[in-house]
């Protein structure tokens, strides 16, 4: 099942490009709009999400890096034990692997994360920051994406594996 890594692969290139990109155009803070609801805002994160950890002393980089580094080697031999029928456990894991990637590669060369996706609605609810969602990057969408997969399948599809131990021999 490792032939879903291609999945991977090109998110990496995604999220470092457009970051490449935000870093190159951007004023860090300064919103430009996009769309309503959805502005480009250059952002740094020396933590993990919605900043955990970003305060303290440096430290956290290199945990994050080694940790992003440990899951996307679990998540390698997760892919190569998969059946060829779990095609859609593969995709939702070679996608959260590009984005650990994707992270721990901004982690790994200059100590945080790029983000420039700022997502907003007009009203102030308590848990979003003047109606602004933390600010993310497309690394986070991948992990996003893939780990709601998981959770959909592992909650909603029957488990073939147990399904077919049931079933009687022929």
């Amino acid at each position: 099942m490792l032939k879903w890594v291609w999945i991977s692969i090109v998110t990496v290139i995604l999220d470092q490009l457009t970051k490449w990109v935000a870093v190159a155009n951007l004023d860090m803070g300064t919103p430009i709009a996009v769309i309503p609801h959805l502005n480009m805002t250059l952002a740094y994160n020396y933590g993990a999400a919605f900043s955990f950890l970003g305060d303290q002393g440096g430290w956290q980089r290199w945990f994050f890096v080694v940790l992003s580094f440990l899951v996307s080697a679990y998540i390698l031999y997760w892919l190569k034990k998969l059946d060829r029928s779990e095609r859609w456990t593969a995709i939702a894991l070679a996608l959260v692997l590009g984005g650990a990637l994707g992270n721990g590669i901004d982690r790994l060369i200059s100590g945080r994360v790029t983000d420039f996706i700022d997502l907003y609605v007009d009203m102030d609810l308590f848990f979003l920051n003047n109606g602004h969602f933390a600010i993310f990057n497309i690394a986070d969408i991948a992990i996003t994406l893939g780990a709601i997969l998981l959770v959909v399948m592992s909650l909603f599809l029957p488990d073939t594996d147990a399904s077919n131990e049931d079933s009687p021999k022929t």
